[in-house]
């Protein structure tokens, strides 16, 4: 690329140099319609429960939900994504509570959709919050069985747009489930429910604290890396993102987020569909303790969320949302 321009004719801070400038030359903006807001949903009555890897996050009992939903309204965040805490003794070597019409996450959705009706609800697609174990699939002969998994995904994901889930958002990594979901939800027709893949998902030492927010950390056996992508890998991901865009996502997600911000901006480039980034709970943890211990500044946060969107992500799951929605006029 030829440079144009020379000193001293050309002053690239003249751009630079007053607040009003900066806004009508930014390349990249940020607003409430990028953001997506996890919430971790538990069973019980009037109980708002901190999680101490998260600082500043909570896991709440339904009649408890509505603290954050009415400031997800308030604030005009398109979509809220659910993922619920399972009691131990629901827990099973096959995930049976994620076939449950009546668990967790079913009650949820039909309570928020008789309330709520400026934003979308996405519902997590996967065995992990459900199984003694911790893994994603079920284990036959010591090895995630994939096939036999999406045999259950599909009935999960069925279940939860029977409930009014908006997006079915598959986690699991299995190979097929997107277009078995697909026909699934097709077949009785959902035609119009969203599905967003999370088509790029590694093996990541980024998911920790998440792990503690559903009560999977200390169930996990072994590792994901069987199913969740290898972290050195990038050309794999083009591969796994066509494969589920055949299949029928309407979407596609990154995650982690920011240790893949190249994996961002490759699948941007190669593909014309909207690219969600999940800037985990690693990565959240990471710069609220630094804020705490005054290391970092609030700024920090706006700064880590636009370099999703100069990534090239459509939209951003963030539980930095509600804090990000309420300050970001002022950027």
């Amino acid at each position: 690329m030829k440079v144009l321009g020379k000193f001293p004719s050309t002053r690239l801070r003249r751009v630079r140099n007053s607040n009003w400038v900066r806004r009508l030359v930014s390349e990249n903006n940020l607003s409430a319609n990028d953001l997506i807001l996890p919430i971790f949903i538990r069973e019980g009555k009037n109980k708002t429960e901190s999680i101490k890897s998260m600082p500043g996050v909570f896991r709440y009992t339904l009649d408890k939900l509505s603290i954050v939903l009415d400031k997800a309204e308030k604030f005009n965040i398109p979509m809220v994504a659910l993922f619920p805490y399972t009691p131990n003794k629901k827990k099973d070597n096959y995930g049976s509570e994620a076939l449950n019409e009546n668990n967790l996450v079913n009650k949820s959705i039909k309570l928020i959709k008789k309330k709520y009706k400026k934003f979308g609800i996405m519902t997590d697609v996967a065995l992990d919050p459900y199984t003694s174990h911790g893994h994603d699939g079920i284990i036959v002969n010591s090895k995630i069985d994939n096939d036999k998994t999406i045999e259950i995904l599909k009935k999960q994901a069925l279940l939860q747009a029977a409930s009014g889930s908006d997006v079915i958002a598959p986690s699991d990594m299995m190979d097929g489930r997107i277009g078995a979901i697909r026909k699934y939800l097709d077949k009785n027709k959902y035609y119009n429910t969203k599905i967003l893949s999370y088509a790029v998902k590694y093996a990541s030492n980024f998911y920790g604290p998440f792990r503690d927010a559903v009560g999977s950390k200390n169930k996990l056996k072994g590792d994901k890396k069987t199913y969740q992508m290898d972290f050195r890998n990038y050309d794999e991901a083009i591969r796994e993102v066509g494969l589920d865009i055949k299949e029928g996502a309407d979407f596609v997600m990154v995650k982690p987020g920011m240790p893949y911000l190249d994996i961002i901006s490759l699948i941007k480039q190669n593909f014309k569909v909207p690219v969600f980034s999940y800037q985990v709970s690693g990565e959240y943890s990471m710069i609220q303790k630094a804020i705490q211990a005054k290391h970092l500044n609030k700024d920090a946060i706006y700064e880590s969320l636009i370099s999703f969107k100069r990534a090239g992500s459509s939209a951003i799951i963030t539980y930095f949302a509600l804090d990000i929605a309420e300050k970001i006029n002022n950027y």
